[in-house]
């Protein structure tokens, strides 16, 4: 459809867990779209169909560690209902960071953005998050690279890790004792791992580790203007490979932040589908934007950082 402006944006996601409390009043759930063990088909089909009528624009979001009959299913219902208007979103995010994501497209949905603009935001906003967690082993860790002598460590007793894994990776070795960051040390440095150089607010997810170094330590470091804490989602042990773990993601809170770091990116046109887009790919038809000749050159900052 290529005359989409300004239309209501739903938001949905494969697991109820992602959707996090709202920040506000304003803020609107995301709907659940699910598995095929939960769902005949013929009812997911029946749910979308009224929810593409009701808001016009559906912007599905998913783990990338779904299992593949869930994601098949996404894609099924897409294909049988043949819709441009079904955007279906996978994201390779622990399942914290998707679950702070979706909460910043709900926040979106309800600006005057169209539904292209929020599909593709999801790009954009995915390397504002720093995403990781505290483990007491990465012997089953392969979402981060870790190296031999962090193998062998991981078989110490009283050995624990910070990992990050977005927008970069890191790992480091925790030990026994947790330090309190230097005084006047700059965010980033007194918890060893590189944090974000902007404001932001700490999500935990609070499992099974018995530890203090996430909001004793870590927050502090990144100089986070609050901690909030959340239930661990479900797939966060699989994802992470242990039940014993602490998970976190320093986000950015404000959404008139958010509001003007979107508006800030020019907006194009697919040229496959015709939905409006910002950054290099279309968020409803995943078709790359090819810029003219003249701009090919031409750096578009953050958006060309991460792999498609």
């Amino acid at each position: 459809m290529n005359g989409e402006t300004n239309v209501p944006t739903a938001i949905a996601v494969t697991s109820a867990d992602l959707v996090l409390p709202p920040t506000d009043q304003q803020t609107p759930t995301a709907a659940l779209l699910q598995a095929p063990d939960a769902q005949p088909l013929e009812a997911a089909l029946v749910d979308m169909n009224v929810m593409l009528e009701r808001y016009g624009y559906v912007v599905a979001l998913y783990p990338a560690s779904i299992p593949a009959a869930h994601e098949r299913r996404l894609h099924t219902i897409r294909s049988m209902l043949e819709t441009d208007r079904l955007a279906l979103l996978k994201l390779d995010l622990p399942p914290l960071a998707v679950a702070v994501l979706v909460r910043q497209l709900r926040q979106l949905s309800i600006c005057d953005f169209s539904a292209g603009v929020v599909a593709s935001a999801a790009r954009l906003l995915s390397h504002y998050i720093y995403a990781g967690a505290l483990l007491n082993s990465v012997t089953k860790l392969d979402r981060v690279p870790v190296s031999l002598k962090a193998h062998a460590k991981s078989w110490m007793p009283g050995t624990q890790f910070g990992v990050l894994a977005n927008p970069n990776s890191q790992l480091i070795k925790i030990g026994t004792a947790t330090a309190t960051p230097a005084p006047g040390a700059s965010a980033g440095t007194g918890a060893g791992l590189t944090g974000p150089e902007f404001a932001t607010q700490l999500l935990v997810g609070k499992g099974t580790l018995a530890s203090d170094w996430v909001t004793g330590t870590l927050a502090p470091a990144w100089q986070v203007s609050g901690v909030q804490e959340t239930g661990l989602p479900a797939d966060s042990p699989r994802w992470w490979g242990t039940a014993k773990m602490i998970e976190f993601a320093a986000f950015l809170p404000d959404i008139s932040v958010l509001y003007q770091l979107v508006a800030s990116v020019r907006r194009e046109k697919c040229h496959w589908c015709g939905i409006e887009l910002i950054g290099d790919r279309c968020g409803f038809c995943s078709a790359p934007l090819t810029p003219p000749p003249e701009n090919q050159s031409r750096a578009v900052g953050v958006l060309n950082q991460g792999s498609p």
